[in-house]
């Protein structure tokens, strides 16, 4: 697995690494603290923008993980990328709003499956020289079966109020497919654009 996880697309010039390695970071932690209420302040509360923040934040999140397993590499890089998106996310309040505290049950979850996420394109893309987009199907799949079937474990014991379970529900399936879906697509646009660089 340690081989697996120092796999990126190429290396960079220190100064560049130590570059992506931090604005990677500050997007996983800022964007999910800040972005929604950045929206909602611009938009309004009521708007259809602000309604939609957490497919936002969540495609940004998802773009960040990818990026960050073609580009980044070790341990220490990686684990801090699929961490802290959960945890600014549920401290921030706002995307999950009044069930921000029952989604704290949800955080290892959340970690596995960002974790499935990264190491599916690390190992199939990078290791094994499959295609994009089947490394990223495979990897959404398994991310969202783990954070589905942990919050139906916890449901199933009531860990979540009554009127909160359709909400978290969607936000566990539905609202995971479609932006770590949307982040499969702007990551190949950043993927993409980084080799015509690299080949001019």
């Amino acid at each position: 697995m340690e081989s697996v996880i120092n796999k990126r697309v190429r290396d960079f010039e220190k100064i560049t690494d130590i570059a992506q390695t931090i604005a990677i970071y500050l997007i996983a932690l800022v964007v999910p603290t800040f972005l929604g209420k950045l929206i909602s302040s611009i938009f309004g509360v009521q708007s259809i923008v602000a309604q939609n923040s957490q497919i936002i934040v969540g495609s940004i999140v998802n773009t960040a993980l990818i990026v960050s397993a073609m580009n980044l590499k070790g341990w220490k890089n990686i684990v801090g990328v699929i961490t802290m998106p959960s945890i600014s996310t549920i401290l921030s309040g706002y995307v999950f709003k009044s069930a921000s505290p029952y989604m704290a049950y949800m955080i290892p979850a959340i970690w596995i499956g960002n974790f499935a996420l990264v190491y599916a394109y690390k190992l199939l893309m990078l290791g094994k020289n499959k295609n994009y987009f089947l490394a990223g199907i495979i990897g959404i799949i398994v991310k969202v079966a783990v954070i589905a079937g942990c919050f139906a474990v916890l449901n199933a014991f009531n860990a979540f109020p009554n009127k909160l379970v359709q909400n978290l529900q969607n936000a566990t399936t539905v609202v995971q497919i479609v932006t770590a879906t949307i982040g499969m697509f702007i990551s190949y646009a950043i993927y993409k654009c980084e080799n015509k660089k690299k080949n001019v």
